[in-house]
């Protein structure tokens, strides 16, 4: 009786069709899922004008949607364990779409952080589950550049928000750019239909001939017969609690050092997100070419994630990560001094390159370093705790932003992240990790 191993199946397999559709629907939901998040920084010079809120007070608004977040990422993550990552993931989609939209109807905070917040869930969750759903399923010698692709994702919604947002506030207020984000409700029964489930689900519920059907995509090669049997390799059957599993097998170390570098990580990348534009308005840069620092840091961050996850392939991905880490320092610290406005845009570029592209390629390790039976609960965790950083970064910026002090010791706050992130990498012990084990 034929056993098949679904997991070395999916690593062998070569790119064809399926694996692009799963990375486009996978790469879609990124988009959405970063213009949500961007939007909030986009439109918080404008709301603080029309609302009247200070500097402190914005932090914690822009903070609510970081807040779901991480209740979202530890939630959805350990939900699709148990529902499916199909269903999560289009939950994950309706909170997102209609909360990020109901907030441009708010008036005061206090509305404003409740619909955000709700948001959050959404946009927390959604991302361990296509991580999870995009590693799975990607071929294992171009799994970094897949994940890392889908990601970059992350940073066109980023720009999408600023270039849609310079238009859409100046005509039409600032709630405008987040009604927008209300369509991609429309998507939902479009990704249940063609999306698959993840092939763990399968095996555990004994859903076998949904499972023949998408073997059969990923490997044309298959012929199904019915005494085929399939399987999980022994180290990726889930034993006890998830969670549990995270700290098992010499894992527990590398597991709390995997959510340091997700909440430095996290912290920068807030940090910059929700107060670059308003940091280069405070230094004397018009609305405009604040927004144009937006762009350049999310375009930055597109060709970190890409470049990133090319090297990941190619050297070894915790190396490049260090690197990425170190870069991320030198490069904010630097964003503070005055220097002509070319090499200021270059520096913001390798900001975004070095902090959001280094997020999603630390996003791709952690998906590679746990056993596919507990992946999304592997990254949801470290996602949920990362929120913390991400949580904490609006706030505490916002509140150095109201002591008026030089912009240097702004963006030196910001750095010093990333020193504390490159340690925490450099002790993640490898030999631990899924990946290692093949």
């Amino acid at each position: 009786m034929p056993q098949i191993d679904v997991h070395a199946l999916s690593d062998r397999a070569r790119f064809n069709g399926f694996h692009g559709t799963v990375l486009f629907w996978c790469a879609l939901i990124i988009i959405f899922d970063g213009y949500d998040l961007a939007v909030a920084g986009i439109a918080l010079p404008s709301i603080m004008k029309e609302m009247g809120v200070s500097p402190t007070n914005a932090g914690f608004m822009v903070s609510s949607a970081l807040f779901g977040m991480m209740f979202g990422a530890i939630f959805m993550g350990t939900i699709a364990d148990r529902i499916g990552r199909k269903w999560a993931i289009a939950l994950c989609i309706l909170l997102f779409s209609v909360f990020t939209a109901a907030a441009g109807l708010t008036t005061d905070p206090l509305g404003f952080s409740v619909t955000r917040f709700l948001a959050g869930l959404g946009i927390g969750g959604v991302m361990p589950n296509v991580v999870a759903q995009m590693t799975e399923y990607s071929p294992r010698k171009i799994r970094s550049t897949l994940v890392t692709l889908m990601f970059s994702g992350y940073s066109v919604g980023g720009m999408l928000a600023a270039l849609l947002g310079k238009g859409l506030i100046e005509s039409y207020g600032w709630q405008s750019v987040f009604f927008a984000a209300g369509l991609p409700v429309l998507l939902i029964p479009f990704i249940l239909k063609s999306m698959p489930e993840s092939m763990a689900f399968l095996v555990k519920h004994g859903r076998f001939d949904e499972l023949k059907g998408i073997v059969q995509r990923l490997e044309p090669g298959y012929v199904p017969s019915a005494a085929d049997q399939f399987a999980l390799p022994h180290a990726q059957a889930a034993h006890g609690a998830p969670i549990g599993k995270l700290f098992q097998d010499g894992r527990g170390f590398s597991t709390v050092m995997f959510w340091v570098a997700f909440f430095m990580c996290l912290f920068m990348v807030y940090a910059l997100s929700s107060w670059l534009a308003k940091l280069m308005a405070g230094a004397g840069y018009s609305l405009g070419s604040a927004l144009t620092f937006v762009l350049v840091l999310n375009f930055g961050a597109m060709i970190g994630a890409i470049g990133g996850g090319w090297l990941a392939d190619r050297f070894h991905i915790k190396h490049v990560l260090v690197a990425f880490y170190a870069l991320a320092t030198v490069s904010i610290t630097l964003l503070g001094y005055k220097v002509p406005t070319e090499i200021l845009y270059i520096l913001v570029g390798l900001a975004g390159a070095s902090t959001i592209g280094t997020q999603i390629l630390t996003y791709a390790y952690v998906g590679q370093y746990y056993p596919m039976a507990v992946r999304s609960t592997g990254i949801g965790w470290a996602s949920g705790v990362g929120r913390s950083g991400a949580i904490l970064a609006p706030i505490l910026i916002g509140a150095l932003v109201s002591m008026a002090l030089p912009l240097e010791q702004n963006f030196m706050a910001i750095a010093i992240p990333a020193v504390i992130a490159v340690i925490a990498v450099s002790l993640i012990d490898h030999r631990h990790a899924a990946s290692a084990h093949h």
